[in-house]
């Protein structure tokens, strides 16, 4: 297993993170744990939940994932050699079963959240505690153009970030994250930790992935520059880069195909970028998921890749992926078909 520095922390984590939204929803608690072991094993010492998990998010089973998670670790005494990453959520009316829907990143919200989840986790502390979207009007989740909008009621930054730096001092966590961020808001994060000697982000986790590589755009700077890299989720685009959606297959048991709200990455532009990519990697004799992953992990601003499976064989190819060296022919072959349909899916 490769390893990574984690910001400027000192503390390694491993190039793959494992992603586990599908714990509670598509895996029973027993597939979690198998997932959990065979990622342990082979030394993944780094793993990525939330508290609104598993997705899709409901009242029936907010906080499931957590506490599968925590049985797991609870069982197999191993808490001391894992980097735990968990959640925050933001404000949203979508959620109106979280806290009473007045769900924000102010210091009642972000203490509820974190107590809960430690509670669910069955642990005293969270290593990596990331703020899973921002609390101010901004583009996240896909949003095109920004449209600047009253949000004189959101919670500032440094409010926010005031909380961490308690709950750092009371050891409750250790780092602290940013998800779903954009540009403007890692800095600004960056620039208050420095002012106000907070808690500085170790990490931003964001989308990236052949279909959507927005992120070089302004944050892959930053990431290299401040030494905050990217914690890249949906590195397949909901495994639309595998290829296995192509042509309007529907595999049973697929996450598309049970929940048709994640359409993000199947618009026309992208499908047709999909198959091109596909047709890239069998016509080097590559596993087109495999190429995909290669792809994020090989990028000099990404710390880790957050890989999530449903099943032991797409998680043991996932983690193949690590082994995977893509030569000339075939970045050249990427960059082509990026530059003739750059982002169809951002």
């Amino acid at each position: 297993m490769l390893y990574r520095p984690l910001g400027r922390t000192g503390i390694q984590v491993s190039a793959l993170c494992l992603g586990t939204m599908t714990f509670g929803e598509q895996n029973t608690e027993s597939e979690a744990h198998a997932q959990l072991d065979l990622a342990f094993s082979i030394g993944i010492n780094f793993i990525d939940t939330a508290e609104i998990y598993p997705v899709p998010p409901c009242a029936e089973t907010y906080g499931m994932t957590e506490t599968i998670i925590g049985n797991w670790l609870k069982s197999r005494r191993c808490r001391d050699r894992v980097i735990l990453a968990t959640k925050v959520a933001g404000p949203g009316d979508w959620l109106p079963y979280l806290r009473s829907g007045k769900a924000r990143l102010d210091r009642a919200n972000i203490e509820a959240a974190l107590d809960g989840s430690l509670k669910r986790l069955k642990t005293d502390w969270i290593d990596l505690y990331q703020l899973h979207w921002p609390d101010r009007s901004t583009n996240f989740f896909g949003r095109l153009g920004y449209v600047p909008e009253d949000d004189s009621n959101s919670v500032s930054l440094w409010e926010t970030l005031e909380v961490l730096g308690d709950l750092v001092k009371a050891g409750k966590i250790r780092m602290v994250g940013v998800s779903n961020e954009t540009p403007w808001g890692l800095m600004r994060y960056l620039a208050l930790a420095e002012q106000h000697n907070l808690p500085r982000v170790v990490s931003i986790q964001n989308p990236y992935n052949l279909l959507n590589r927005t992120f070089e755009i302004g944050l892959a700077e930053i990431a290299i520059r401040e030494q905050c890299g990217l914690l890249a989720y949906s590195p397949l685009g909901f495994g639309v880069l595998s290829g296995k959606y192509l042509n309007g297959q529907r595999p049973p048991g697929a996450r598309i195909t049970r929940f048709e709200r994640f359409s993000r990455y199947l618009n026309g532009e992208a499908e047709r970028a999909t198959a091109e990519y596909v047709a890239l990697a069998r016509l080097h004799g590559l596993d087109p998921a495999q190429m995909a992953l290669a792809w994020v992990n090989s990028r000099p601003f990404v710390t880790s890749t957050i890989i999530g499976a449903t099943t032991l064989e797409q998680l043991k190819s996932n983690i193949g992926s690590l082994d995977l060296r893509l030569d000339d022919a075939v970045i050249a072959g990427i960059e082509t078909i990026h530059t003739k349909q750059p982002n169809p899916a951002p």
